[in-house]
């Protein structure tokens, strides 16, 4: 009996193992911002930008972006004042004690497309779109992954099904998620000429969440190197006071 558990243990086992499927390694980009040296390009953060408002913002914030912030993109003042006011936000109390509707100014976080969690949820059949301010933070190899899961939907191998509202994703862990495809090509136009291919898209689109997730990282790496600098000049200062003073004791 416990020959025959045993056989059919492994024969179930082997069937599980014939049909999991095992992600491919995170495809490995060049980012600008990558290394103790590395910097945004403040183009392709404008583009990211456009690609984040005209497809992902009809689903997902980024509620710790204020439009004031848009100008380490490189937006003028003008233009982040008209960003802001194409959006409504709610505000008050009045002097009636009333809660009122006004357009969104440059101190506003960047509006959220649904006003709670719950119709958020309503929306998506039950599932939440979550909010993109850290999504690369939060992620292991963020900018990679995100890459990849904004550029990894395919259709399921043989012998795999997807459930209904599902999509299948090669880098998604379980690869079923209920985001459709957000990326088609032409699916903005970049006012540079940049074509939009899904790639193009998902590079720009992440380069801009990499910066919504950290805008500070370029001052943080300045002062990085010239702190490492300082350190550098004081050893060597203090290494030739050190053999100034032992000299004498010889």
């Amino acid at each position: 009996m416990k020959i025959v558990c045993a056989y059919v243990f492994i024969i179930c086992a082997s069937s599980v193992c014939a049909h999991e499927h095992v992600a491919p390694k995170l495809p490995k980009i060049e980012w600008s911002f990558d290394g103790f040296r590395g910097v945004f390009k403040r183009d392709q953060l404008q583009r990211g930008f456009q690609v984040y408002k005209e497809v992902c913002a009809a689903c997902h914030g980024v509620k710790r972006v204020a439009y004031r912030n848009l100008a380490s993109l490189g937006f003028s003042e003008a233009e982040i004042k008209a960003l802001a006011a194409a959006q409504e936000v709610s505000d008050g109390p009045d002097a009636e004690g009333k809660m009122f509707r006004r357009p969104a100014l440059p101190k506003d976080v960047i509006l959220s497309p649904f006003p709670n969690d719950n119709a958020a949820r309503a929306v998506n059949n039950g599932a939440l779109p979550p909010d993109l301010s850290l999504i690369v933070k939060a992620r292991t190899d963020g900018a990679n992954y995100v890459y990849a899961l904004l550029t990894g939907y395919a259709k399921p191998p043989a012998g795999i099904s997807v459930g209904e509202g599902q999509h299948y994703n090669l880098y998604f862990p379980g690869n079923q998620l209920s985001m459709a495809a957000p990326l088609r090509d032409g699916a903005v136009s970049y006012s540079d000429g940049t074509v939009a291919s899904v790639s193009q898209m998902a590079k720009d689109v992440v380069a801009f969440l990499a910066w919504a997730a950290e805008p500070e990282m370029e001052e943080r790496k300045q002062l990085g190197v010239k702190v490492f600098l300082y350190l550098v000049l004081m050893t060597g200062l203090f290494y030739a006071t050190m053999r100034r003073i032992w000299s004498r004791v010889r």
